[in-house]
């Protein structure tokens, strides 16, 4: 499956904004593999400190648990977002977004709350279940991503586009294989 995404990122033209050199361009890919592998991470560690809990782990603990990861990445963020200035860049983005700046700041509203979303049904899949079903469906995401980005930004589906999806679905069948196998 990582390889049909870097097959993806590795092949792509004109994505790269004006201005951006190959060593920035080089550092955003490998800093993006490096945040998948760190979130592929987080699951598992998860799942070990509701192991190591000294209380019983109940649903009211796994969303106090999803709340502070929350309050520090917000912390965490925005500490980084005031040292690069990226909220001077986010009104600039916004008085060029197509659609209207009220528009732009509804799309980051709704990604933030999709995010948490997702992460409070990862914790709630880890408590209910395990780590290794929760990457699971989320591996499943990934292949159903790209099908809807083609249908959804009216992308060409081309060769090196149809191998990455090949090459995703084959892995999930794989992963979906040693995960019952596991079971």
């Amino acid at each position: 499956m990582s390889v049909g995404s870097i097959l993806l990122g590795l092949q792509t033209n004109g994505d790269r904004p004006a201005g951006v050199t190959n060593g920035q361009y080089l550092l955003g890919f490998f800093l993006t593999l490096g945040s998948a592998a760190l979130l592929g991470l987080i699951w598992p560690l998860v799942e070990l400190s509701y192991g190591k809990a000294k209380r019983p782990v109940n649903y009211s603990i796994v969303l106090q648990f999803q709340i502070n990861l929350a309050i520090f990445a917000t912390i965490f963020s925005t500490i980084g977002m005031l040292v690069n200035k990226d909220f001077q860049a986010m009104g600039r983005e916004a008085e060029d977004y197509g659609l209207g700046k009220g528009m732009y700041y509804t799309v980051l509203a709704a990604g933030a709350v999709a995010w948490q979303l997702s992460f409070i049904g990862g914790l709630g899949v880890i408590y209910c279940v395990n780590s290794l079903l929760n990457g699971i469906l989320s591996a499943v995401l990934l292949p159903i991503t790209e099908i809807v980005a083609v249908i959804a930004y009216h992308e060409s589906f081309n060769g090196e586009k149809a191998l990455a999806l090949f090459l995703c679905l084959w892995g999930f069948y794989f992963i979906l294989l040693w995960g019952v196998q596991i079971e």
